[in-house]
């Protein structure tokens, strides 16, 4: 994932085109995320396929209540850091196999991170 973050600091020569970039990345993961939210919600209560996404991050897979998930995902020690989410996005079935969630996955590297990106400032 690129890790660009936009501070003020002491140098300011960089930092509108460091910002820039960063609500660049947002912006392609918003996009990216099209794909996700046909299942997925930002609204963890809501009667989607797939579970919500707000406070996904440091949150254990399977653990929302009132979503039923494979039994494999709930049985899982994972708990989603950009990392493991990453592993999942990229082809869930080798990440975790027999989970329910019918998606062949992303491959392209930075288009997951665009999409983590995203999540983790939209989800939060």
């Amino acid at each position: 994932m690129r890790n660009t973050i936009c501070v003020l600091g002491p140098a300011l020569l960089g930092l509108t085109a460091s910002c820039a970039l960063a609500q660049t990345e947002i912006s392609r993961g918003e996009q990216l995320y099209v794909e996700c939210a046909a299942c997925h919600s930002f609204d963890n209560d809501a009667e989607e396929l797939g579970p919500g996404l707000q406070g996904l991050f440091g949150r254990r897979a399977g653990s929302l209540e009132n979503y039923y998930y494979s039994p494999v995902l709930s049985d899982s020690a994972i708990v989603w850091t950009a990392d493991t989410l990453n592993a999942f996005i990229a082809d869930p079935q080798a990440a975790i196999p027999a989970n329910r969630m019918p998606y062949s996955g992303m491959p392209d590297p930075e288009d997951r991170a665009d999409l983590i990106e995203y999540l983790m400032n939209a989800g939060q």
